[in-house]
């Protein structure tokens, strides 16, 4: 989930990429390890409320409902991503790469409800389970997942960097149509009579 979640251009793994390229590899791992780290803690608070959610059984047919419109709406996040440009320029490199990572991670809004969200639907069809020591695998799973994200940047930075436009566009475009559908097989299945 975090790999997929991450994998079109944004401020973090764009930020890793420039790193790399103006800088060693060693410093945009470090700030790849500082963003990761947060994911750890974003993930957990996730669960947490999924899991307070999951035991009020009264809740789960607007959990559902609310995993679908979390679809819907990374659907249409990621294709206004998908047409807008990146700009690589806007980024830049500081002395402390690690606390720079940690600092942009704490940032970022969406991680918390992407990984409520998916954690809701998939707990509500069965998918996973929301309790230990499963949880602990799943945020260190999310953990592992950003991170490895963010290490194909730097690893595929000078190929990146060649083709960062059609990547952005093209990976948007992609993504959002897979959390448009995920949403309306999410919707089907509500819908559907028993």
């Amino acid at each position: 989930m975090a790999y997929v979640g991450l994998i079109s251009p944004g401020m973090l793994n764009m930020t890793a990429l420039k790193i790399r390229l103006q800088g060693s590899k060693k410093e945009s791992l470090l700030f790849s390890f500082g963003a990761s780290v947060i994911v750890f803690f974003q993930a957990g608070i996730a669960l947490y409320f999924a899991d307070y959610l999951l035991k009020n059984a009264e809740v789960i047919e607007y959990l559902k409902i609310a995993g679908v419109v979390v679809f819907f709406i990374l659907s249409i996040l990621f294709y206004k991503m998908a047409r807008k440009k990146v700009n690589s320029d806007k980024l830049n490199t500081s002395t402390n790469n690690f606390i720079k990572g940690v600092g942009m991670s704490v940032i970022n809004m969406l991680a918390i409800p992407f990984y409520l969200g998916t954690s809701i639907f998939l707990a509500s069809e069965g998918q996973i389970t929301i309790e230990h020591p499963y949880i602990l695998f799943f945020i260190l799973g999310a953990t592992a997942g950003s991170f490895l994200l963010f290490f194909t940047y730097v690893a595929l930075a000078k190929i990146i960097e060649k083709r960062i436009s059609f990547i952005a566009r093209n990976i948007n475009f992609i993504l959002s149509a897979l959390f448009l559908l995920l949403g309306i097989l999410a919707l089907y299945k509500i819908v559907q009579p028993n």
